[in-house]
């Protein structure tokens, strides 16, 4: 299990977001930077050990309602080739020295590992403690073959999309909304949903991928 080094962050996650995010074809907000506090999320565990792998959850308070969004992020001890475009910015750990940010979307050790989670083939990590896992995200997979390669991603309104073999795609939700219980969508295949943390102090669950018929 990956350990969490509690330690500075120049700038922080939450500073670099908050400029990319409102770049994004899915962001609900003004053209102006986001207003962002953390309300959750997960990590999962790079079998190599060289990637940092989190699925933080923001809400952004700049609009005239609060929008909760998942961003994947990967953390890299260097530029990861090929996805400048997916670069959310970089950093200086305290403990690791530099790190790149991308857009987790766009990076394969992510993408291998999430299709892992939902087929049940490894755990959701706790966010911010040592070798704990996060108990709180559920999972499902009713297919009798194993997913198969993500195609490339693409960004709508709605979320970010990937393409799969046999008609299927991979939705990733971006802005989050509470569900009642764990329930996977009707017509999906597979689904993993967490646990966040409203500005109430309330805990809600909600969808965050589903796999279904394109």
């Amino acid at each position: 299990m990956a350990v969490i080094h509690h330690t500075t962050l120049k700038p922080t996650k939450l500073e670099l977001l908050t400029s990319w995010l409102p770049s994004r074809p899915w962001y609900g907000g003004g053209a102006g930077e986001a207003t962002l506090d953390k309300a959750g999320g997960f990590r999962l565990d790079d079998p190599q050990g060289e990637v940092g792998i989190e699925f933080i959850v923001v809400t952004d308070t700049s609009g005239p309602a609060p929008t909760t969004y998942l961003i994947p992020l990967t953390y890299r001890g260097a530029p990861l080739e090929g996805a400048e475009h997916a670069l959310v910015g970089t950093m200086e750990h305290g403990v690791l020295g530099p790190r790149w940010a991308y857009d987790g979307c766009h990076d394969p050790v992510l993408t291998t590992e999430l299709l892992a989670l939902v087929e049940g083939r490894v755990p959701a990590h706790a966010q911010s403690v040592s070798d704990a896992l996060d108990h709180e995200v559920a999972r499902s997979y009713a297919g009798e073959e194993p997913i198969g390669e993500l195609g490339a991603p693409e960004d709508t309104a709605d979320g970010t999309g990937f393409t799969v073999a046999g008609g299927l795609t991979l939705r990733l939700h971006r802005a989050l909304t509470p569900v009642d219980g764990d329930v996977p969508p009707r017509g999906a295949v597979g689904h993993v949903s967490g646990v966040w943390e409203q500005s109430d102090g309330t805990r809600v669950r909600s969808l965050v991928v589903t796999v279904g018929a394109a």
